[in-house]
């Protein structure tokens, strides 16, 4: 037996059935005209506060990072280092993935104190001992990464913008959610107290 499928409602009915809330009408309570403003709110809420939080997360994640690089740039130290051993061989030499594999191998440089130390650090394929390379060396005398560039600082404020205009409309959401949920236990409780009163006659008439 075919299931039966509701009737579509025809195009010029679908404003009335989703603005329902809006219009009078003898089943409509205080709570759903609530609601309808709520929503209403929190949308106008969402709209104006995402590209402000944008803007102001964006902005902070920029001087942060900003400040972070130009730190860096100021306690870090590009020093030459030779390398102790042969760097290990790429399987195939000359191929794409042997230009863009690093492998690690110990080298031997002088830190900002004039220490020499020695190191592990990763190197092109195939340079042989006593070859020089180039490491970033902190305050402490470690081999560690370079200071951040202008394009990671940029990438990584873009991340938290991104990451601050989805969580307006999520944070929008939830509270939307959480006052349905007020509303719909005020609903409730106002259906158990109207059960209580009519139960009791409705029972009796019977």
């Amino acid at each position: 037996m075919a299931r039966a499928t509701p009737p579509a409602h025809p195009p010029e009915e679908l404003p009335h059935i989703l603005l329902w809330r809006w219009r009078r009408n003898p089943l409509r309570r205080r709570t759903d005209l609530a609601q309808a403003w709520i929503a209403v709110g929190l949308f106008l809420a969402v709209l104006a506060a995402t590209p402000a939080a944008m803007f102001l997360i964006g902005d902070t994640a920029y001087r942060h990072h900003k400040e972070t690089a130009r730190h860096q740039a100021a306690a870090r130290h590009h020093t030459p280092a030779v390398l102790v051993h042969d760097a290990p061989r790429h399987p195939e030499p000359g191929s794409y993935e042997a230009k863009k594999t690093l492998y690690p191998a110990t080298v031997r440089f002088t830190d900002p104190h004039g220490h020499i130390r020695t190191a592990k650090t990763d190197v092109a394929p195939a340079l042989t001992a006593d070859s020089t390379v180039h490491v970033w060396v902190n305050a402490e005398g470690k081999i560690t990464d370079p200071p951040l560039t202008t394009e990671q600082v940029r990438n990584r404020t873009m991340v938290y913008a991104v990451l601050a205009a989805l969580a307006v409309p999520l944070l929008g959401a939830a509270a939307y959610g959480h006052a349905n949920r007020r509303l719909e236990r005020h609903n409730l409780a106002q259906w158990d107290a109207a059960w209580a009163d009519v139960a009791p006659r409705w029972t009796t008439s019977r």
